[in-house]
């Protein structure tokens, strides 16, 4: 039976940030990926690696993931583009928004930039001039082509470190012989480690389904769509506008977003259905328009709902031509995403039988704040500096 210092059960982000550190404290690491290759949230979201949109904590991960990506950027392409990311605010609110959070990241020394009209039209061609207030761009930022970023961060890792990866493999049972903990599989070859992580994302019924039907946790349906390519128009880095400034945790933390956001209608249809929108161009000139949000908890007995809503993509691509003139607005794919959230926590974390534990529930949080997180996470859990 092969035996691993830490087995990991899920090869998403998550996952695989953890068994970055652990490979770099010099242990022996699997995963174990229920598909033949990740294509859970880890592919279907944008690629925006935005410290700028998170609190205090989660910034401070998504600061260190940044060095992280790039140091393996360094080390092998894994689509990092360096481009940066801007808020677009389209009123006055969210101009103080902005103008406050600019403050804030003065005191936390993270570097952004306010924007006038002018400044943010000459710098993205094709926002529309009756919609841009002015701009906050964070230069640090980076985006990734989140379709093939994970897939080359684990041949990377398979090379460099010899990570053992066991794609195909779903994990049915866990169990503790002696010393070690052994991995059931359908693939009929146990696996040992002395410890495990579990970072199984949404799937909330394979293992432990008790425990995650006690949680907090919740499904979070996401739709998203890739325009056709554009074809000269070039968008740099991401595009977030004024529904994200009204959304995102970091501005939870501005002096006025109390006040901004008592003022809003509850039953506007984009908060009804968590929209607000983004851009963010691929290489070979599509672009990646957004998105919505829908919740299911994990308690619940009614299923995540995987048909895509016609009306609720029209209602996004309206908003986005508001705010952007595309060169084209056709639409060449659809998709849903789904990731897991906690409810009452930033993430869920439980050791659910001794040295077994699950981490999940990291939210939208994934692509920016995995590899921080991780790195603090691994030291704790296999008490070793990495």
């Amino acid at each position: 039976m092969n035996t691993y210092d830490l087995a990991i059960v899920g090869g998403g982000m998550l996952g695989v940030a953890h068994a970055y550190h652990a490979l770099r404290a010099g242990k022996r690491v699997a995963i174990l990926e229920k598909d033949q290759q990740p294509c859970s949230a880890t592919v279907r979201n944008f690629g925006q690696i935005v410290p700028s949109g998170m609190d205090a904590k989660w910034q401070a991960y998504g600061r260190r993931s940044l060095e992280i990506y790039r140091d393996l950027q360094r080390q092998t392409d894994i689509t990092v583009v360096p481009h940066g990311s801007i808020y677009v605010a389209s009123d006055d609110e969210e101009m103080t928004l902005l103008e406050e959070l600019a403050g804030i990241n003065r005191d936390n020394d993270y570097t952004s930039q306010l924007l006038s009209r002018t400044e943010c039209l000459e710098r993205y061609p094709g926002l529309r001039a009756d919609y841009v207030q002015g701009g906050l761009f964070f230069t640090q930022e980076l985006t990734v082509d989140p379709r093939q970023a994970i897939h080359r961060i684990i041949a990377w890792l398979r090379e460099r470190y010899e990570l053992a990866y066991f794609p195909g493999t779903l994990v049915t049972a866990i169990e503790n012989r002696g010393a070690d903990r052994v991995l059931l599989n359908n693939r009929g070859v146990p696996i040992a480690a002395a410890k495990v992580l579990v970072c199984s994302g949404s799937d909330f019924q394979t293992l432990f389904p008790e425990t995650f039907r006690r949680s907090s946790l919740q499904s979070v349906k996401l739709q998203m769509l890739l325009t056709k390519a554009q074809s000269s128009l070039k968008i740099n880095g991401s595009v977030l506008t004024g529904w994200t400034i009204r959304r995102y945790e970091s501005f939870h933390e501005c002096p006025s977003f109390a006040r901004i956001k008592a003022g809003e209608d509850a039953n506007a249809y984009h908060r009804q259905w968590g929209i607000h929108i983004l851009f963010k161009q691929a290489a070979d000139g599509r672009v990646i328009l957004g998105d919505s949000h829908e919740y299911w908890d994990a308690g619940s007995d009614e299923p995540v709902d995987f048909q895509i809503d016609d009306e609720m993509n029209e209602f996004m691509i309206r908003a986005a031509r508001e705010i952007y003139q595309l060169e084209t607005y056709a639409i060449d794919k659809t998709w849903i995403g789904i990731y897991s959230q906690c409810k009452d926590r930033d993430i869920f974390e439980m050791e659910v039988m001794p040295d077994v534990h699950i981490v999940t529930g990291i939210g939208g949080k994934g692509m920016t704040g995995s590899f921080g997180y991780a790195e603090q996470h691994i030291a704790t859990l296999l008490g070793v500096g990495v």
